[in-house]
């Protein structure tokens, strides 16, 4: 064997290993960025295909509609990052919207703050219900909230006796329709909630309990978290987040509606997903949920440029869920 046939062969493993850290450095900049790059390439692809869609006007209105999507979706983040699913966010939401028109509408209205009050205490209260029905129950959190979803869309009926809640009041109404420094008031909300949500899985020793349940649930408990707090917590945020996008609704639509919120959960759990969550638990972050809430905005304001039918959006929508869970395993085995 040569001298030339030596050096190679003693220098392939140093080769195979900066090949290896290259590849996983890519992996990992496209673990972490690649969701950012998607969403701007989809802008870009659909500027080029409709002169309206880089306006102003447009861009702000595409921030509005992904508004009460967004919020549902961080409250559907902690769930899911906890190994859970919540089915009934959009149920919960209509009943929350149509308790607080109760409240904004008549000769005498109540003040803004008590009808608020009234739909994120209804919010609430459901996620309570949720999470103690899971945690201490043991009931499977698909078929306690499956449950959830058809006793508050039967309560949002009862309530309402299936008739519109109108005539609101204008305070009630600058909810959904107000603007600060020319912002919409529901994006300022989203907004919010985003920054909250973002310092609390990140900063506070409650995010790592999360992350901790939802990766092993035995070793978390093992570990000394209480893990049925932790669980009963997560559930009790998504549904006060699901209030609030009640309220937001209903003061955008001026008028509490029985049928509101309809599939709203398969919005939220595909901007989860698309944003790079598993629904295995553990794995996933809010700002990856926030470009998945934006990807679907922009999808579906983009087929309405282009005359698409919304029979349609809903395909594409799917497929892409699809195509998010298909990535799953591949994302938690970079993990």
């Amino acid at each position: 064997m040569n001298a030339s046939t030596t050096a190679s062969l003693n220098s392939d493993p140093q080769q195979e290993a900066n090949v290896l850290a290259r590849r996983q450095a890519m992996r990992s900049y496209i673990h972490q960025y690649g969701i950012i790059v998607a969403f701007f390439l989809l802008c870009l692809t659909l500027s080029f295909a409709s002169e309206y869609f880089l306006t102003t006007k447009n861009i702000v209105n595409v921030l509005r509609q992904t508004a009460i999507n967004g919020i549902l979706a961080i409250g559907m983040t902690l769930v899911i990052l906890a190994r859970g699913i919540d089915l009934s966010v959009g149920s919960v939401l209509a009943l929350s919207g149509i308790v607080a028109a109760s409240f904004a509408t008549g000769e005498t209205p109540s003040p803004a703050w008590v009808a608020c009050a009234a739909g994120l205490g209804v919010g609430l209260a459901c996620g309570l219900v949720n999470g103690v029905v899971i945690s201490k129950l043991g009931v499977p959190p698909f078929v306690a909230t499956l449950g959830m979803l058809s006793v508050a869309r039967g309560m949002t009926y009862i309530y309402s006796e299936g008739m519109p809640i109108p005539d609101l009041s204008k305070g009630f109404l600058w909810i959904g329709q107000g603007r600060v420094a020319g912002v919409p008031v529901p994006v300022l909300f989203f907004a919010a909630a985003f920054i909250l949500f973002w310092v609390v899985l990140n900063r506070t020793t409650f995010g790592r309990y999360i992350y901790a349940v939802g990766g092993n649930e035995r070793s978390a408990r093992t570990a000394g978290i209480n893990t049925r707090k932790v669980l009963v917590s997560v559930y009790a945020l998504a549904g006060l987040l699901a209030g609030l996008g009640g309220l937001i609704l209903t003061a955008r639509t001026t008028a509490g509606l029985p049928q509101a919120g309809q599939s709203y959960e398969l919005d939220a759990i595909a901007a989860v997903v698309i944003g790079g969550t598993s629904l295995s638990g553990g794995v996933g972050t809010i700002r990856g949920t926030l470009f998945g809430a934006l990807i679907i905005g922009v999808i579906n304001n983009g087929l309405d440029l282009l005359g698409v039918s919304s029979f349609y959006q809903q395909v594409v929508k799917g497929a892409i869920i699809v195509c998010a869970v298909l990535l799953d395993p591949a994302r938690r085995s970079r993990d």
